[in-house]
C-alpha cells in the first residue's frame, strides 16, 4: 500500500496528461468540447478514475463518452509512458455530476429568489400586529414610587 500523497499527485500528472493527450493525439470526430476535472487513483495505484464533462446536449455527452471508451487504450500507454511507474493503472472514463449539482442548486437559489420576493411584496405596507416594540419597558421611576413609601420614611421609631 501507498500513501495518500503519492496516490494524490499520480492522480494529478494522470489529469494533466488524459486531457494533454486528448487535445493533441486523439483526432475521433464524436469527441466534443471534453474537459477532463478529476482524476482519482486507488490507494494501490491500479485503478484511475478520470471525471470529465461534456459541453452540450445529451447526444453530444453519448458522442464523447463512446470516443473515450474507443480511445482507453491509447490514453492508458501515453499515460504509462509519461508517469513512469511499475504499473500502468487502468482508466475508468465517469461523466462528472457537477454540473448537474450546480445546474440544481442554481434552480433553488432562483425559486428561494422567488419567494423572497413574494414575500417583500405581500409585507409592502403592512403594520405590526401589537405595535412596532413588543416587549414591555420599564416605566419612569418617577412613576413607580408611591405614598407608602414616603410614609414608610418620615415614621421613626415609637417613642410613647
Amino acid at each position: 500500500m501507498t500513501d495518500n500523497a503519492r496516490a494524490r499527485k499520480l492522480a494529478d500528472r494522470i489529469q494533466v496528461v488524459v486531457a494533454e493527450t486528448l487535445d493533441r493525439r486523439i483526432k475521433d470526430p464524436r469527441l466534443g468540447f471534453v474537459t477532463i476535472t478529476d482524476a482519482r487513483v486507488t490507494g494501490d495505484l491500479r485503478e484511475a478514475t478520470v471525471f470529465y464533462t461534456v459541453y452540450g446536449d445529451d447526444e453530444e455527452r453519448a458522442a464523447s463518452a463512446a470516443a473515450l471508451e474507443s480511445a482507453k487504450g491509447v490514453l492508458r500507454s501515453e499515460v504509462g509512458k509519461q508517469i513512469g511507474v511499475r504499473f500502468t493503472p487502468t482508466l475508468a472514463f465517469v461523466p462528472d455530476a457537477l454540473p448537474d449539482n450546480a445546474r440544481t442548486i442554481e434552480d433553488l437559489l432562483d425559486k428561494a429568489r422567488a419567494k423572497d420576493a413574494e414575500v417583500r411584496e405581500v409585507s409592502t405596507g403592512a403594520t405590526y400586529a401589537g405595535g412596532a416594540d413588543p416587549y414591555r419597558k420599564p416605566e419612569d421611576e418617577d412613576d413607580e414610587t408611591d405614598g407608602s413609601d414616603e410614609s414608610d420614611e418620615n415614621e421613626g421609631p415609637a417613642s410613647a
